[in-house]
């Protein structure tokens, strides 16, 4: 399931941020993701899915501003 995937890429990265991960079922497509209270992807109004990169970049810019994220902050040449 790409959403347990997406989970334990997120408590990877953030091992020392990240204290409880939740997922909640949904009906009707509903596929959402938020940190601290704040909506980080909505596949309703975000489209789809997110890359795993865009979705560490989005949780760490709102638990851990000043967390590398190593080759997924190098900019492509």
């Amino acid at each position: 399931m790409r959403s347990t995937w997406m989970a334990q890429e997120l408590l990877t990265t953030f091992n020392l941020e990240i204290n409880t991960l939740t997922l909640i079922p949904g009906t009707g497509g509903i596929f959402e993701i938020s940190a601290n209270n704040k909506l980080i992807w909505s596949r309703k109004t975000d489209g789809g899915f997110p890359e795993i990169t865009e979705l560490k970049k989005r949780v760490r810019d709102i638990i851990a501003p000043e967390k590398s994220l190593g080759h997924i902050d190098r900019k492509k040449d």
